[in-house]
């Protein structure tokens, strides 16, 4: 059977259900499923937990695992290993189904295209590649932790119309409105975890938790950049242990300390990296953190780490803020630290943008091209 209009309209409707699980299912991926026998939709289901039912067996459970001659919507091809769950295959052949329309492949190399041809070994008439971009748009984050064990790297700024995001005096609440800062709550809250430099813990001292009163959900890890460990222990981070966990990464070169113990009794992990140039390794760092299962990593400044991302080429997205405000002067605080390029040519040039207004604010979301 060739590929129709309806499976478009229906792999639409498995994403929205995939949708429902966004910041939930770590490290797994983010999945949807729909059941359709002659054009009627008889369940819906989607991936809710890592542990928990994968969305076809969500989808199956609520017919009583009976989908005879029905076809199976899934965003992502299903899974054929014994992993937490049982494979979501094996549920798929015993309940029935005849045609199965799947999104995406597997990006995991060491199991893509074995759901698929175990589907089709058992009588399964199998189609590839629907809505392909979409559904591989919403698991940018897992396509890259399976492919190179790094989490996907998301800087989001807040800035005035002539770039700056704050003030010399280093003031900046609130350069967004309300809504704003309500939509950067929720990229916190799909976050495995939120990180920042020294800079921003003695400028702003902030919380860094996902504050989202329509939803209640796990606070990412906090993570503090700090080579040297300068960061006041006091600090609202290292006070707040038992909202959020509170990582702080430091230098490989640093001994025990009293400072140390201070903060590991408050409950804070202590990440030693290799340093290069007088400044953690930002992406030895990235490997420790993959290690740690960090598939999606929100970075919120400063200025300064947020140059170094870029320079080590290791930003994959951006989601920037910008407000009807103009700040004057040539002494703010910009985005980005540091001496820029002397010519255009060598500027990052951004693709795939996206634009989206809160109120009077502009969000634009775009990926880096690096050379």
């Amino acid at each position: 059977m060739a590929r129709t209009d309806l499976d478009t309209k229906f792999m639409r409707m498995a994403l929205r259900e995939a949708r429902k699980g966004l910041g939930k299912t770590s490290p797994n991926p983010t999945v949807g499923a729909v059941v359709v026998r002659d054009g009627r939709v008889l369940s819906k289901g989607f991936h809710r937990k890592a542990g928990f039912p994968h969305a076809e067996v969500e989808a199956l459970r609520k017919l009583g695992h009976e989908a005879k001659g029905c076809t199976l919507y899934v965003t992502l091809e299903p899974c054929n290993h014994y992993g937490r769950t049982p494979p979501c295959t094996h549920a798929i052949v015993q309940a029935g189904i005849s045609r199965v329309v799947v999104g995406m492949m597997d990006p995991n190399p060491n199991v893509s295209g074995g759901g698929c041809q175990y589907l089709s070994q058992n009588g399964i008439q199998v189609e590839c590649g629907v809505l392909e971009q979409e559904c591989r748009r919403i698991n940018e984050a897992y396509i890259k932790f399976v492919q190179t064990g790094r989490p996907f790297i998301l800087v989001k700024c807040a800035l005035t119309m002539d770039g700056w995001t704050a003030t010399r005096t280093g003031h900046s609440k609130w350069i967004t409105n309300a809504r704003s800062r309500a939509f950067a709550h929720r990229l916190r809250r799909d976050a495995d975890a939120v990180m920042v430099g020294l800079g921003t813990v003695l400028q702003d001292d902030p919380l860094l938790t996902a504050r989202d009163k329509k939803h209640s959900h796990r606070q990412p890890l906090r993570i503090i950049v700090d080579t040297n460990l300068s960061s006041p222990v006091d600090s609202l981070v290292f006070r707040t242990t038992d909202i959020a966990g509170t990582a702080v990464a430091v230098g490989s070169h640093l001994e025990s300390s009293a400072k140390i113990e201070a903060l590991e009794t408050k409950g804070v992990e202590i990440i030693k990296c290799p340093v290069k140039q007088g400044k953690i390794d930002l992406a030895a760092l990235m490997d420790i953190l993959g290690k740690k299962s960090i598939v999606s990593l929100l970075v919120e400044g400063g200025a300064r780490i947020i140059r170094s991302l870029i320079q080590e080429s290791l930003v994959d997205k951006f989601y920037l803020f910008l407000a009807p405000k103009l700040l004057g002067g040539g002494d703010g605080i910009p985005m980005i630290a540091g001496q820029g390029p002397e010519s255009i040519e060598q500027c990052l040039k951004l693709k795939d943008l996206r634009i989206r207004r809160f109120e009077e604010d502009v969000m634009i979301t775009a990926y880096p091209v690096y050379q």
